[in-house]
Order: C-alpha cells, then sequence, then structure tokens
C-alpha cells in the first residue's frame, strides 16, 4: 500500500510535530526529501522484534501500536506512537535489533528514512545529533512520569491522566455538541487496561464510575469526554 506522496492532513502532521518543528528548515528539508511513503491497513506489521534497523520512522496518520510477547504468547500493548512522532532512531545509533513489535492501529501513514539516508543526513547536518539527544531526554522524562505515576496515583487518576492525553492527540468534537470530544483512536479496554498496568476488570469499574458521575459516555465505538475540566480533575487527585 506505499503512495509517494503524503496527503495535506499528513504532512501537516509531521510538519507540526514539537520535536520535527523545532529543526532548522534546511534540515527539516534534508529529511523529508529522502522520506518515503507507506501505508498500513489496522494490524499490519511494520516492525518485528529481531528485524535489523533499516529506516528511522514517523507517524503521518493513525497510530503504530508498539507491543511485546509474554512468556505465555500474549501480546501486551506498550505504547501507541500518534501522528507527528518519530521512532526506531535507537536501534539506527547502536545498530541493535529491534526490541519490540510495532503494528499499525487502524489506517495508518508513515514516513521513513532509510539507514543510509540517516547516516548521510547525520553526517550533513551535526545539529541532527543534538535534536536526537534532546528527543532521548524527553523521553526519558516521559518515562520516569510514568513509572512515578504507576507508584504514586491510584488507578483513577492515571486512567483519567490517559484520557485527557488521548483526547489531547486524538480528540474529535461531537457532532452533537462541540463541548463533548470524541476520542478518535478506538481502544479495547483490555487495551486501555494494558497501557495503565491494570486489569480490564478493575479500568471497567473506573470507566462506569466516571460515567456515573458525567465525565464520559462509553459506546460501542468508544470514549466521549463529557467533561474535560472534570477529567482533568481526576487526573490531577492524588487519592
Amino acid at each position: 500500500m506505499d503512495d509517494p506522496i503524503l496527503t495535506i492532513e499528513e504532512r501537516e502532521a509531521i510538519n507540526s510535530g514539537r520535536w520535527f518543528a523545532s529543526l532548522s528548515p534546511s534540515l527539516r528539508h534534508d529529511i523529508l526529501r529522502c522520506a518515503y511513503v507507506k501505508r498500513y491497513k489496522d494490524g499490519d506489521l511494520l516492525a518485528a522484534r529481531g528485524d535489523p534497523p533499516e529506516q528511522w520512522i514517523a507517524c503521518a496518520k493513525g497510530a503504530v501500536r508498539v507491543s511485546s510477547t509474554a512468556v505465555s504468547g500474549k501480546q501486551v500493548t506498550l505504547t501507541y506512537v500518534e501522528p507527528g512522532i518519530w521512532f526506531g532512531d535507537v536501534a539506527m545509533f547502536d545498530g541493535d535489533r529491534r526490541t519490540h513489535d510495532a503494528y499499525a492501529h487502524g489506517e495508518t501513514t508513515t514516513l521513513n528514512v532509510a539507514r543510509a539516508d540517516f547516516q548521510k543526513i547525520l553526517a550533513l547536518h551535526v545539529e541532527l545529533y543534538e535534536a536526537l539527544m534532546r528527543l532521548q531526554a524527553r523521553r526519558i522524562r516521559t518515562l520516569f512520569g510514568l513509572v512515578e505515576d504507576l507508584n504514586t496515583l491510584p488507578l483513577r487518576a492515571r486512567l483519567a491522566k490517559q484520557l485527557v492525553h488521548l483526547v489531547r492527540s486524538y480528540g474529535v468534537p461531537s457532532l452533537v455538541d462541540g463541548s463533548q470530544m470524541r476520542i478518535g483512536l478506538h481502544l479495547a479496554q483490555e487495551e486501555l487496561a494494558q497501557l495503565l498496568g491494570a486489569s480490564r476488570q478493575r479500568v471497567n469499574q473506573e470507566l462506569k464510575t466516571m460515567e456515573r458521575e458525567n465525565v464520559i459516555r462509553i459506546e460501542q465505538g468508544g470514549l466521549v469526554v463529557l467533561d474535560r475540566a472534570a477529567l482533568m480533575r481526576v487526573s490531577e487527585a492524588e487519592e
């Protein structure tokens, strides 16, 4: 499903990414000049654990589900890469094989830079080294934040924080009421539970409680946030 051209919306997602937008115009130009587009259907495999690092990737549409396989053989979702986010650069640097599986979640478009081109860009733009260091630092801060939340916040607050993030990244105003936000990324409760390190039953209980409080509405196709301010208050609660 390769297509050589990004749509206007996909290009905007790449250009408006916080990290990519911080690069100099010449560096952004050289990255885009040698990048190629790939399109995937829901569930398609982008990269498998053990694969050699052949490309640097950015999500331009949809989402990329990063997962691991437990000893039991069950797939466990670790995170979702949203539009505008680049990933896979760690393996490009150290040359080690991929450590996780990556699948398309929904109709997904990626922008890809081959390893040889990645090395050429590094040689031409010393700026990219510092930019990638900033990117890694941001990831480490995010990781520490997640570990801290897991050890200090109750599930209710962690769930609310995750929903706030999903609304920020995938929120679409409801056609019925513009103040309500539908989460465009469709996650099963089991997948949401995996992101939070909790059981599906406990996550379901917390969602039902938020629904009774008129903070969210649970629908067959996903979740609708009815009161974003209330959701923010829940996410900031420590008890």
